[in-house]
């Protein structure tokens, strides 16, 4: 993660208003309007733990994975799976998630920050390889791990080596398309752009304006900006992303918004200058500080709002609708969407930690594992 000064702005969503148009300075410019589903969303808690502070769940294989930070503080696996009895097992063994400072982390998990299922079915591991908040990753810390999730065998490591994982990194988060696979720094600002094949890897967009987090959009929760350190708002760089249904686009932005759009065939071409790539960087929508996000086949993206513990929808003509807001869900972090239609939510209530409130923490325990209907409020199409 990045860090630099910011000050408050106006919220982006005024409470009670149901729809507003939203207009974003510096020539970056969109319209939105939001809704509310007629209907009352429901809240299914799936599981509860007070051992870690998940930040990324994954359902694969018929199991459902669950995963958190080692800077958090907290004693649970790096990588758990979630038994039908609701307990944690380090996934997928107990010596991946046994690493500790001077052990060697090549096959070991030192931070995990993201869980991924990939096409294919297999479940994606990204290893920050930064055991302390805001740290350099260690040496073959940061890493991919492409793991069977029925099995557990683990299938491939990909190293992200001291040029693309660099000092001050923070691998956030991953989606593939095809033959590769794009990953976010939060930390240095840049795209990753990994070729799944040959496990060659690139930074792209490096401390591009469209991969750097701005100064006038603050982190605000609780009524307040959420700070790094005092008086030292919290900032960070590129952190969601998705790859849109045809492949043709990659939609990415800083955790605090506003969201670009960028051609893959220009992503994956390694002859493509890098004042060519950003000249084709576009707007593609202004979204506020989301705790992550999830797109269905439809193109419609779903995505935590920070602000007001909600859970919103955002369809292919760009209308948003809010489809719930409930103070349990307080930085709802990366949604993962479920065959069936429900989207689940780990519950991280990551501004609460010690770290960012002079060692004291306000984290309401136990950590939720939640899941809402996600197609609630949507009109079905007759065959």
């Amino acid at each position: 993660m990045g860090f630099m000064k910011q000050h408050p702005r106006q919220a982006f969503l005024e409470k009670g208003l149901r729809r507003i148009a939203i207009a974003v300075c510096m020539g970056f410019v969109a319209a939105c309007t939001y809704s509310v589903p007629s209907h009352a969303q429901t809240i299914r808690i799936e599981a509860t733990t007070k051992s870690m502070d998940w930040n990324a769940v994954a359902l694969a294989g018929g199991h459902v994975f669950v995963a958190g930070p080692r800077w958090t503080g907290f004693s649970g696996p790096a990588v758990g799976l979630l038994t039908k009895s609701k307990e944690i097992e380090p996934f997928p063994d107990a010596d991946w998630n046994g690493w500790k400072p001077g052990r060697d982390a090549t096959h070991r998990f030192v931070s995990v920050n993201a869980l991924h299922v990939a096409p294919d079915g297999t479940l994606w591991v990204v290893d920050t390889g930064t055991p302390s908040f805001g740290g350099a990753p260690i040496p073959e810390g940061a890493k991919l791990v492409r793991i069977d999730p029925a099995t557990g065998h683990v299938l491939r490591i990909y190293p992200l080596g001291p040029e693309i994982a660099k000092a001050g990194s923070y691998i956030d988060d991953i989606r593939f398309n095809g033959t590769h696979a794009y990953l976010t720094d939060g930390g240095k600002a840049a795209l990753i752009v990994l070729d799944i094949k040959t496990g060659q890897a690139c930074r792209v967009l490096d401390n591009d304006a469209s991969t750097r987090a701005r100064t006038d959009r603050p982190i605000v929760m609780d009524g307040h900006v959420v700070e790094s350190h005092p008086h030292q708002a919290l900032l960070v760089n590129v952190d969601p992303l998705e790859v849109s249904p045809d492949g043709k686009s990659l939609y990415f932005g800083p955790l605090e918004g506003p969201w670009s759009q960028v051609p893959t065939t220009l992503l994956d071409d390694p002859n493509v200058s890098s004042t060519d790539l950003s000249a084709a960087v576009k707007p593609w929508a202004d979204l506020p500080p989301i705790g992550g996000s999830s797109m269905d086949t439809a193109g419609n993206l779903y995505f935590t709002n920070l602000k007001d513990n909600g859970v919103y929808r955002r369809d292919v003509s760009g209308k948003v609708t809010r489809l719930i807001s409930d103070p349990r869900l307080h930085w709802a972090d990366a949604p993962c969407l479920a065959p069936d239609g429900r989207l689940w939510l780990p519950v991280a209530q990551l501004d609460r930690l010690p770290m960012f409130h002079q060692g004291q923490s306000r984290s309401h325990q136990p950590f939720l594992l939640v899941s809402i209907d996600a197609h609630a409020g949507q009109v079905k199409r007759k065959p």
